[in-house]
């Protein structure tokens, strides 16, 4: 890739968990991260602790108008996106089964962790098309692996099963557009989301930067852990 200090990288969900390392991580590399949140205060105070050039920006993935103000932010200060991790999810539903499910919930989760993504792709896409070396990460989940899905967890396995259906998708539609489009699954991690017991913040991270900054003749259209493959 190009000059690491050149590198603009947009992470969804940069305040907390994987999100954080993973702004830290691409910030370490020298890179210019744009670290979103829902909650402004929450995106400064985030950027704050990390080293680098780190910068706050207020995004919720589920309001369209968010999406387009940062696009235009983007376009005045950078004049492109090398980067874009959709990272931010919510609704890790372990009280529930697919038998059973409360589908609002349903719902809601496939709005943050599905449309969301899928629409800020749409959004930045001619920021990303201006990039050199443009990379699209969606952060999935083994849950959403059809392979090894179970009913639970029915509302976050279906929507990020979803997810990687639109990395399918875009990765093929952009593939002449050089814009290399992957799913990563960062395995089970400590987080507030994944709970105690997970494996380190950092382990995690680290697959979903390597897909980041993947080289030009790098893989698109995949499904990844640790930088290998995970069945669909």
């Amino acid at each position: 890739m190009s000059d690491p200090a050149a590198v603009v990288a947009v992470v969804t969900g940069g305040n907390r968990g994987i999100g954080l390392e993973v702004c830290r991580q691409l910030a370490a590399h020298g890179h210019t991260v744009v670290l979103t949140a829902r909650d402004l205060a929450a995106a400064r105070a985030a950027a704050a602790a990390l080293p680098g050039a780190v910068v706050p920006f207020r995004l919720d993935v589920t309001v369209p108008g968010d999406a387009d103000h940062l696009a235009a932010v983007l376009a005045e200060r950078f004049g492109r996106v090398d980067a874009l991790v959709n990272n931010a999810a919510i609704h890790y539903d372990t009280w529930q089964r697919a038998a059973s499910a409360e589908l609002d919930v349903v719902r809601a989760a496939a709005e943050t962790n599905v449309y969301g993504p899928w629409r800020l792709a749409m959004t930045l896409l001619p920021l990303l098309r201006a990039s050199t070396h443009p990379r699209i990460v969606n952060v999935s989940s083994e849950g959403g692996s059809l392979a090894s899905m179970g009913g639970g967890t029915p509302a976050y396995s279906m929507t990020k099963a979803a997810l990687n259906a639109v990395t399918r998708m875009l990765a093929d539609e952009l593939r002449r557009d050089r814009i290399l489009v992957n799913s990563v699954c960062p395995g089970w991690v400590a987080t507030d989301m994944g709970g105690p017991g997970g494996r380190p913040v950092e382990d995690g991270a680290a697959g979903i930067v390597w897909a980041a900054t993947l080289p030009d003749d790098g893989p698109t259209g995949g499904f990844f852990r640790d930088g290998r493959p995970v069945p669909w």
